[in-house]
């Protein structure tokens, strides 16, 4: 009987993830930055399908990332360095976007953060601002 190996499942893991240290608490904030992110464009009275499909595609393309980080990581022999600090920086653009997302329905965030947040935005355009104007310049040509 052929049955069903699941060696191969394992090596699939293995060789896609690894021990990609910190990767159940990416994809717990990722989660958590989706709720937020909801509670936010509810409160907005902004909930566009159009910016929530890019914002889930973009957390898609983010374990792509990590994939390849680790791929890298076991080409080279990196014991998880590279996948590590790929997985760091995700980690911290997600608390900030979470942060984000809570100050904005009215939430309290320490002090300290929420005067990070704001020199952060004072530096440059947020990006809610950018991909609205992305889609509305492309619908208009």
């Amino acid at each position: 009987m052929g049955g069903f190996n699941l060696e191969y499942l394992d090596s699939a893991h293995m060789y896609l993830f690894g021990g990609v240290k910190f990767l159940h608490l990416l994809l717990l904030l990722m989660a958590l930055d989706i709720i937020t992110g909801l509670f936010k464009a509810w409160k907005n009275q902004n909930l566009w399908s159009r910016k929530s499909l890019f914002g889930y595609s973009r957390k898609v393309l983010v374990l792509v990332v990590i994939v390849l980080a680790n791929v890298v990581d076991q080409i080279l022999g990196l014991d998880g360095a590279v996948a590590y600090a790929t997985v760091l920086f995700y980690i911290m653009n997600e608390g900030i976007s979470i942060i984000e997302n809570l100050a904005e329905v009215d939430v309290l965030v320490p002090p300290i953060l929420a005067e990070k947040l704001k020199s952060i935005e004072s530096k440059g355009k947020p990006i809610s601002k950018e991909i609205k104007e992305e889609f509305s310049s492309n619908s208009k040509e």
